[in-house]
């Protein structure tokens, strides 16, 4: 598979997997206004692009990765990588679709284990695809302390 395609997958996913969360969980609006919500939280408008830019970043990261080694080669990164996109997918249902902050909370730690472990094996094969996956982690972390926030006011 030539390294332009390649590209296109690896950013292709990640966004997908984005845009599907948000489209599967049902309209939030009415329901979000009501919390009670910390100093910090973001505008609603900011969250789009942030995501946007991180989905990219994550793919890009993958990319590096999967230009330089084959799929076997890589097997059980690939194997953490699908798993941490899939509990990225499961947030938003977990928060706005179940309505429950309390366990989007519980499942957001585990994700940013996921994160982690990720952000160590790119590292160890490519420090650019390490390194891409940083301000990842903070955004999440970040919506970590908001989550926890939120839970604990609501």
């Amino acid at each position: 598979m030539n390294n332009f395609l390649k590209l296109i997958i690896s950013i292709s996913l990640p966004l997908l997997i984005g845009f599907t969360s948000s489209f599967i969980t049902p309209d939030f609006t009415d329901w979000y206004s009501t919390l009670d919500k910390p100093f910090f939280n973001p505008p609603s408008w900011l969250f789009a692009p942030v995501w946007t830019i991180l989905y990219i970043l994550i793919g890009y990261s993958f990319y590096l990765i999967w230009k330089d080694k084959s799929l076997i080669e890589i097997e059980s990164v690939s194997f953490i990588y699908f798993i941490h996109l899939g509990l990225n997918f499961l947030w938003s249902p977990l928060f706005f679709g179940l309505r429950n902050p309390d366990i989007a909370f519980v499942e957001l730690f585990f994700l940013l284990m996921s994160i982690f472990y990720l952000i160590l094996k790119f590292y160890q094969i490519n420090k650019k695809a390490g390194y891409l996956l940083l301000p990842y982690l903070l955004w999440v972390s970040f919506a970590g302390v908001l989550n926890f926030s939120i839970a604990i006011l609501n």
